[in-house]
């Protein structure tokens, strides 16, 4: 299906949005001021080893510490033989407070959590992943032509030394052998910049910054598909032909560089996509709907039929509703970068075939993301359980901030559950508020709602805490906030 980059750069942010048919699958968002530190290599120094997790934290230079667990530290690297059964080593055995070392970041931090990093160093080029001090050789499970495996495995086995490892990206199928040693003899290049900076480098200290994001789209993204590359920012259309000519020169005619006016999100109505990619509710074509729900520990996918009705029966309308949200659900996972674990509640199915179907449905959309997932299959309860690897921190987290008001709830209290607070509050403070005159500062609908239908209950309360009961209106108070002042006179003395 034909695809189309859409690269959108501003002094303040650059935003790439990949297009098929009119419909944005994908959006990167990175902002000046919040660089994506994915794929930086570091120089880190350990502050914190916890041998009751296996784990450790270590000082990179961010806010918070990065976390580290010992299969970050062995695995891909001949420290100990998986294969006979053996357990981890002990990470003190590993690691010692105050140590320095060559460390990548593989997560970006997420709500309360630090980066997640690894000592498993890797880098990665057009047609390859290198990694140095690890033996790997590994070829993408996107390439399923058994010729081309063995012939890429050919060419990495016959450059490989013992101390490096590579894996064949997908971009590699077909490629010219030439090309993929070009390809590793720039990586072994680059690694030894790395090291050698590593051994002079004081921690906590960037040792080595990836790619900006329009070259890494560059790198990671355009493959045969690809027909267009709009870029709206001179200066980046000038490195992206830069880029082309030398790394993907077949690909250099589809870059195109486009006014700024209009700007260039708003060709295919890009904003209004990624704003819809913020809503809870998702409209299906036929009238059902999907709601999507992000937690800390899960995201939620609720199926309905909504204002489907069906034509046949009501196995049937369930059925298409399901097949239609199964279509549905993958793009939206993309679209909104989901990641880690996905619970989907299909509405229940009777009919076995109904659910396979389903269920192939779901893992057909599943191909077409970069990001590795794994799907289970239908419960009983009619839920799918599924993960997708989550690096960069979602959507909704990019662009949002939990709200001021609820807190990041997504409710406030009612203005009748603020009004019983108050009531319950004032006869907290019986004998502060008794013979005195007290006012009650509030948001206007609390404040409407205490003069109006609980007036009799405001005079009742007054009577009964021999106290003046007076309300006035805070305009910058939200619904759930409130004061109450009393006064230090008594009432008597003020009249």
């Amino acid at each position: 299906m034909a695809e189309e980059i859409f690269i959108n750069v501003s002094a303040n942010e650059t935003r790439v949005g990949v297009v098929e048919e009119g419909l944005l699958q994908e959006v990167f968002i990175e902002r000046t001021e919040t660089k994506s530190s994915i794929g930086n290599i570091y120089k880190g120094k350990v502050v914190r080893i916890l041998p009751g997790m296996q784990s450790a934290f270590v000082d990179i230079g961010q806010e918070k510490a990065a976390f580290m667990h010992v299969t970050d530290l062995i695995d891909g690297h001949e420290v100990f033989d998986k294969a006979h059964g053996a357990e981890h080593p002990a990470i003190t055995s590993l690691l010692y407070d105050g140590q320095e070392l060559l460390v990548q970041v593989t997560k970006e931090p997420i709500g309360t959590k630090g980066a997640r990093i690894t000592s498993n160093l890797s880098m990665a080029s057009r047609y390859l992943v290198y990694l140095p001090g690890s033996s790997h050789i590994g070829i993408s499970q996107r390439i399923e032509d058994q010729d081309e495996r063995k012939r890429l495995k050919g060419i990495l086995e016959d450059l490989s030394d013992v101390e490096e490892g590579f894996i064949v990206r997908t971009a590699a199928e077909n490629a010219n052998g030439e090309d993929i040693i070009k390809d590793a003899g720039y990586l072994r290049s680059r690694w030894e910049g790395i090291r050698s900076e590593g051994l002079v480098a004081k921690s906590p200290e960037v040792v080595y910054e990836d790619l900006p994001l329009p070259l890494r789209v560059m790198r990671d993204i355009i493959n045969t598909n690809t027909t267009g590359i709009l870029v709206d920012h001179s200066e980046t259309h000038t490195v992206l032909g830069r880029f082309l000519s030398d790394y993907i020169p077949e690909k250099e005619s589809c870059l195109k560089e486009i006014s700024s006016d209009p700007v260039l999100f708003d060709i295919h109505q890009l904003d209004d996509q990624i704003e819809a990619a913020l809503d809870r509710k998702v409209p299906l074509k036929s009238g059902g709907y999907l709601v999507i729900d992000q937690t800390e520990a899960m995201t939620t996918v609720d199926v309905n039929t909504g204002a489907y009705v069906g034509k046949k029966d009501l196995e049937d309308t369930i059925y298409r509703t399901n097949l239609e949200a199964a279509a549905a659900i993958p793009r939206q996972l993309r679209l909104r970068n989901i990641g880690g674990i996905v619970i989907i509640d299909f509405i229940d199915m009777i009919n076995e075939e109904h659910k396979r179907q389903v269920l192939r449905m779901l893992e057909k959309g599943q191909q077409s993301d970069r990001v590795k997932c794994n799907v289970t299959q239908i419960s009983e309860l009619g839920l799918v359980e599924m993960t997708r690897k989550r690096t960069y921190g979602s959507l909704l987290k990019t662009i949002c901030e939990p709200c001021e008001v609820c807190d990041g709830r997504g409710f406030i209290k009612s203005a009748e559950s603020v009004c019983l607070e108050i009531f319950i509050n004032l006869q907290r403070k019986a004998k502060e508020v008794s013979g005195k005159e007290c006012l009650i500062m509030a948001s206007q609908t609390v404040v409407d709602r205490l003069i109006d239908e609980q007036a009799n209950n405001v005079r009742e309360l007054a009577e009964l805490l021999d106290a003046d009961i007076s309300c006035q209106v805070e305009p910058g108070y939200t619904q759930e906030q409130y004061d109450i002042v009393i006064s230090i006179i008594e009432r008597a003395q003020a009249k």
